[in-house]
């Protein structure tokens, strides 16, 4: 059976508190196969018999929302998937790997909204950004604590919701994943 990676977003931030046991469990119960959580983040590994990863993302956003009562974007991906997203990142080979990330989307980035966002973010900070297949690369040069490059910020920009991981965590679940 294929394994694939969910990276959920909101989870452990705010007041949508949830522990990875209870993630395995819920997914477990919907039966999916050697459920195993990476970092307490919500990055669960599983199997799963053959779909497209659109309808498994919506499968775990409903699991999310239906057993823990809110919203959580789901992103999955295949291993060849996750690794292209870091050897893709126009940024991982000079940026500090804890500082870039990949922003998963929930569709892919309209070119004249993202000009809107980089004219938008012009003197905010010092971030890189580029465009990938349903993500958005960053490198908060910075860091992400200071930076002014929010979630909100980007998704009002882009008209998409996402869930970013940087270059650390992204390296550390694709081992698992294989």
């Amino acid at each position: 059976m294929p394994r694939y990676v969910a990276l959920l977003g909101s989870i452990n931030v705010g007041g949508n508190r949830l522990s990875m046991a209870e993630l395995r469990e819920a997914f477990e119960r919907e039966g999916l196969e050697q459920v195993e959580t990476v970092i307490a983040s919500g990055n669960v590994l599983f199997e799963h018999e053959e779909r497209p990863v659109e309808g498994l993302a919506e499968m775990l956003e409903w699991i999310v929302n239906d057993r823990f009562g809110f919203h959580s974007m789901v992103a999955v991906l295949n291993a060849a998937e996750l690794r292209h997203a870091i050897e893709d990142n126009p940024f991982a080979a000079d940026g500090d790997e804890a500082k870039v990330h990949t922003l998963f989307l929930d569709g892919e980035v309209d070119p004249a909204q993202f000009r809107v966002l980089v004219e938008d973010h012009q003197g905010r900070g010092r971030e890189r950004l580029a465009i990938g297949p349903r993500s958005l690369y960053i490198d908060y040069v910075d860091g992400v604590g200071t930076s002014r490059l929010t979630g909100a910020f980007l998704e009002r920009r882009l008209g998409r919701h996402g869930t970013a991981r940087n270059m650390r965590s992204l390296a550390r679940i694709l081992a698992k994943l294989g």
